[in-house]
């Protein structure tokens, strides 16, 4: 999965992120990613959000990473999707599921491409 290493040279509290996006899917090799959008908890984003500049989107940009610390609609609230995190090479994902879900709520096209993997992976 690209980008791994710059998730780990922030060197974040495992208990307070976990990558969402796409990578719970390049990290099972379903497909790329062309970055990282990592999910955090409020007093983590507090502390980031000092030290680096915080996006008219919400979010902060580090590199290939994108950080954010609002919650997914109709889905869950961030500390519940971090707190329910799988750890994978050391670091926090959020569960396939929840990402499974979230696409099936948005449905954009890239959206459906990613649960016809995912329905496949879950085949396999």
């Amino acid at each position: 999965m690209k980008y791994l290493d710059e998730v780990r040279k922030l060197n974040l509290p495992k208990d307070k992120f976990a990558i969402a996006g796409s990578g719970p899917l390049a990290i099972r090799k379903l497909r790329e990613n062309n970055d990282i959008d990592i999910l955090v908890k409020s007093d983590l984003w507090e502390k980031l959000s000092k030290k680096y500049k915080v996006n008219n989107n919400n979010s902060i940009k580090i590199g290939n990473i994108e950080i954010f610390r609002k919650s997914i609609p109709d889905i869950s609230d961030v500390d519940e999707i971090i707190n329910d995190a799988e750890i994978i090479e050391g670091i926090p994902f959020v569960r396939l599921e929840t990402i499974f879900k979230l696409k099936k709520l948005r449905n954009r096209k890239k959206d459906q491409k990613d649960i016809k993997l995912i329905e496949k992976y879950w085949k396999v």
